[in-house]
């Protein structure tokens, strides 16, 4: 049974424009570890465009605040002229324009939470995204009151002496009792959500930049003493994102500084606060030996992500928190196109739509299931989701694939100019890129409103006689909650036909003039459509959705011999891995059936076959290589199941892995040396292709019992230069009956004990192994000394990975797992409830497994809803689920 205090949910429907605007903020800091007093001066004045009345009391946001002055105009006001609870302050009577100052004390030290001001490794530092400036000062806490910030910030000089916050340094002093100030000053109109304030004892790593239009932008990155040496690639990074915006889009920075701080102690990834971006450490700091190669990769996105919001996110921002899409998933494909064009645009193809598929897809199928645009919310830091962002992502590229890469910058930049300084819609940006495609896109915005991943099933017919060949798109969307029938949505469909050869077919549609060569976009509007193409001598082999190009589960009747063509032919690199991974999806399928029958298992022949021509063919893009070799997910797996059953997929995906271990043993020895670099590491795109290919094999060698594939770990965890060959060393043993498996674990912890980042890979490692024991190892961990609860990384690291990174230990059939995350779950909820929603979420989905498993979850979901003081994160999660 549910609490009865039910929080209240905000709906999208109900929006209406600020009674008030606030067009100048002045604020000063006095910070003190447990007493610090906030001073706000702001110049307010009735939004008169919407006709706000006389009348109308003025309402400001505030939670956990101690109101320790009010004025209104100079004038001091009483007790008896406003109102405070515990989440606003009300002012009765207040003019058409008028100054109010407030002073209000507030703790740091005392923050869990991590929203507001808080301390993370004695600095302080802010998170006001999404409602974390309420937490500092009363305010008009939502994202379309747009205001100049001036900060002010007082502080002791030797523990705390930087002093930073958005904008341009315009002034410095000292003050008695040997404590300093600063003064920043943003010439930008910014939502408070952007506001941001770093206090500590930092290093600064300075370079420059050179904009296209001359002028000099000074970059400065933030850290602690000991990382300063680990900041080189985010330097890089940056720079190299900086000029990638200028050259694709025209963008170009606008500040005369531009400050990254990197923090242990962070919810997110990172912020894109204007001209101060606040950094998770993990996506700062790299070196060779403690950082992988998807760690460097990380540092680059996440860089380039931030960056990039300077336009979509900070000059452009969001008229409310239903819109947050129109900036994340806007930037995630900036992001995504800007990896793409470092890092390959294949690979980085393929990544995307494995993390979609392994996140958001299951999303789209369970209880939280939720549109781009949501409609309702009861927490909106829940709606920091894979479909806001990752699925916001690709209806952006659906939009581009339709328009053209030119036409989208055009509507990119016309989107931007028209309301640069506001806070705009989702519908402001539909209809820039309306306004110059001459395109109408109302139907195409079904995919903002509609929650759920679509279904496109695909017919063919050849005719020889008349050479035509015939593709027949039908789409269809299960129901999700609160939306039981869907409308078709606007599908762009890329489609190329391949001969016997392999070879490119040219396209001919029925009506067209001339034929064109390469992949068509097919424009799939109804619940049905029927293409012809003319020309078509002898029976093509199809070669649907390439790229990607719409984020759909794909229904063709494939034999396996014209899966394995694709994986050896398809000219488009993404449909080859595709291809590969429905082939071992069906296999692993196969296997789950011959298991429940009690047969004996084995793999096709043509399977283990197509994986070594890819595995021996040098010709190929190692990276390329590695992803097609690497088999589908355990959660994927799932997800073509009616039924969940986590371990028969464990156990079927291990036989798998093994039997293609001991066929192709040789060749992946060969592989393995023949990619084995000595030199120095590098993180360009080839070196990290060549150790993904011989850590894959590696991977597969480790599956084996015989000593010599045994010890290729152990040797390479000993000598291995750099931390992506050690971790994946660690990991094979991690997960082995190797002899030295425990005492490589403890090495591995004396030598890290120090990198707080690396331990977080210790845990991690542990966390994730596929062990029977892997629960009571996970328990005993968090009596480590070097576990803490403050930390979200560490918290992430250990009860993150194995209740969402391993489900097969984590549903194992007893149910302790589910008792184990409930209880971490209700210790969170009171100190940082928003970590301890996002660990809920492993246990959202619980319809989807065996009625014993159902009934477990259930239990522990019902056990947190009837909690006592229930955060409204929490309690929106639980509540969800269990509808």
């Amino acid at each position: 049974m549910m609490n009865s205090n039910e929080p209240k949910t905000i709906h999208r429907h109900d929006y209406q424009p600020p009674p008030f605007l606030i067009d100048q903020v002045e604020l000063l800091f006095d910070l003190n570890e447990e007493r610090t007093v906030v001073t706000s001066r702001l110049a307010i004045r009735r939004n008169h465009t919407v006709g706000s009345p006389a009348t109308k009391p003025l309402v400001l946001a505030g939670r956990q605040l101690i109101l320790r002055s009010l004025s209104l105009d100079g004038r001091q006001l009483f007790e008896t002229d406003y109102q405070v609870d515990g989440e606003s302050l009300t002012i009765t009577e207040v003019p058409a324009a008028f100054r109010l100052e407030i002073i209000t004390e507030i703790n740091p030290k005392a923050n869990t939470a991590l929203e507001g001001l808080y301390l993370s490794s004695g600095n302080f530092c802010t998170q006001c995204e999404a409602q974390g400036f309420r937490k500092i000062t009363y305010f008009l806490d939502r994202p379309d009151v747009l205001a100049r910030y001036r900060t002010t910030i007082i502080a002791d000089r030797q523990r705390y002496p930087v002093l930073l916050a958005n904008g341009n340094l315009v002034a410095q002093d000292n003050r008695p009792n040997d404590r300093h100030e600063a003064t920043w000053e943003d010439p930008f109109p910014k939502p408070c959500y952007l506001f941001a304030l770093v206090a500590g004892n930092l290093v600064q790593i300075a370079d420059r930049f050179t904009t296209a239009s001359g002028r000099q932008v000074a970059l400065h990155i933030y850290v602690e003493q000991q990382n300063r040496d680990k900041c080189d690639h985010a330097m890089s990074a940056l720079k190299k994102a900086m000029r990638w915006d200028e050259e694709t889009y025209g963008l170009e920075y606008d500040l005369d500084c531009y400050m990254i701080v990197a923090v242990d102690d962070f919810n997110m990834g990172a912020m894109e606060n204007k001209g101060l971006n606040i950094f998770n450490s993990r996506y700062v700091l790299a070196r060779p030996d403690t950082a992988t190669d998807a760690d460097f990769q990380g540092v680059e996105g996440v860089i380039a992500h931030e960056y990039f919001h300077n336009w979509t996110g900070n000059r452009v921002t969001c008229r409310d928190w239903f819109q947050l899409s129109l900036k994340e998933g806007l930037t995630v494909f900036r992001d995504q196109e800007f990896s793409a064009a470092t890092m390959g645009r294949a690979v980085k193809r393929i990544e995307d739509v494995r993390l979609l598929r392994s996140s958001q897809f299951p999303e789209d199928r369970g209880p939280l299931a939720h549109p781009v645009r949501p409609d309702s919310y009861v927490e909106i830091n829940n709606f920091y989701t894979t479909t806001v962002y990752n699925k916001g992502a690709e209806v952006i590229r659906m939009l581009q694939t339709l328009i053209g890469a030119g036409a989208f910058r055009r509507g990119l930049n016309l989107y931007l100019e028209r309301h640069d300084g506001q806070a705009a819609t989702i519908e402001d940006f539909i209809e820039a890129m309306a306004e110059v495609s001459g395109r109408d896109f109302s139907q195409f915005c079904r995919w903002y409103s509609q929650a759920g991943t679509p279904l496109l099933a695909v017919e063919t017919c050849h005719d020889p006689r008349q050479q035509t060949f015939t593709l027949t798109l039908r789409q269809s969307c299960p129901s999700t909650p609160g939306q039981e029938q869907k409308l078709p949505f606007h599908l762009p469909v890329v489609v190329g036909l391949l001969d016997a050869e392999g070879r490119e077919i040219s396209l001919q549609l029925a009506g067209e003039a001339m034929p064109a060569g390469g992949s068509r976009v097919l424009e799939l509007r109804e619940a049905e459509e029927t293409f012809q193409f003319m020309g078509v001598a002898e029976l093509p082999v199809l070669s649907c959705l390439r790229g990607f190009s719409a984020p759909v589960i794909l229904k063709i009747d494939y034999a396996d011999e014209n899966l394995a063509f694709l994986l050896a032919h398809d000219g488009d690199d993404f449909n080859r891995w595709e291809a590969g991974q429905q082939l071992a999806v069906r296999i692993m399928l196969g296997l789950l059936a011959e298991r429940r029958a009690g047969h004996q298992l084995s793999i096709p022949s043509v399977f283990s076959e197509a994986l070594r021509q890819v595995l021996v063919q040098r010709e190929i893009d190692p990276a390329l290589r590695a992803l097609a070799l690497t088999l589908p997910t355990e959660t994927y797996v799932g997800e073509q199941l009616e039924v969940i059953d986590p371990l028969a997929i464990h156990e079927v995906r291990e036989f798998m892995a093994h039997s293609l271990a001991t066929v192709l043993r040789d060749d992946l020895l060969v592989v393995y040396e023949h990619n084995t670099d000595p030199g120095p590491y590098s993180p360009e795109p080839e070196a990290i292709g060549r150790r993904s290919l011989k850590n894959v094999c590696l991977g597969y060698l480790m599956k084996l019992a015989d000593p010599t594939s045994q010890d290729l770990g152990l040797r390479q965890f000993h000598l291995g230069a750099n931390m992506t060959d050690v971790l994946a060393a660690l990991n094979g043993l991690a997960n082995s009956d190797h002899p030295q498996r425990q005492a490589t674990l403890d090495a591995f912890y004396r030598q890290w004990s120090a990198e707080p980042l690396v331990l977080d890979k210790w845990f991690a490692v542990q966390a994730a192994a596929g062990r029977p024991d892997t629960l009571t190892t996970v328990e005993q961990l968090l009596e480590h000394p070097a576990f803490t609860w403050q930390n979200p990384n560490r918290v992430r690291a250990l009860i993150g990975t194995f209740c969402h990174g391993n489900p097969a230990s984590f549903h194992e059939a007893g149910g302790a797992g589910y008792g184990f995350l409930a209880d971490q779950v209700l210790m969170l909820n009171g100190s940082n409830p928003q970590i301890a929603a996002r660990l809920l979420t492993a246990m959202t989905r619980w319809r989807r497994y065996d009625e014993a498993r159902q009934e477990l979850m259930c239990g522990q979901l019902e056990r947190i809803a009837a909690a006592d003081g229930l955060s409204r994160d929490v309690y929106e999660i639980a509540a969800k689920s269990l509808a």
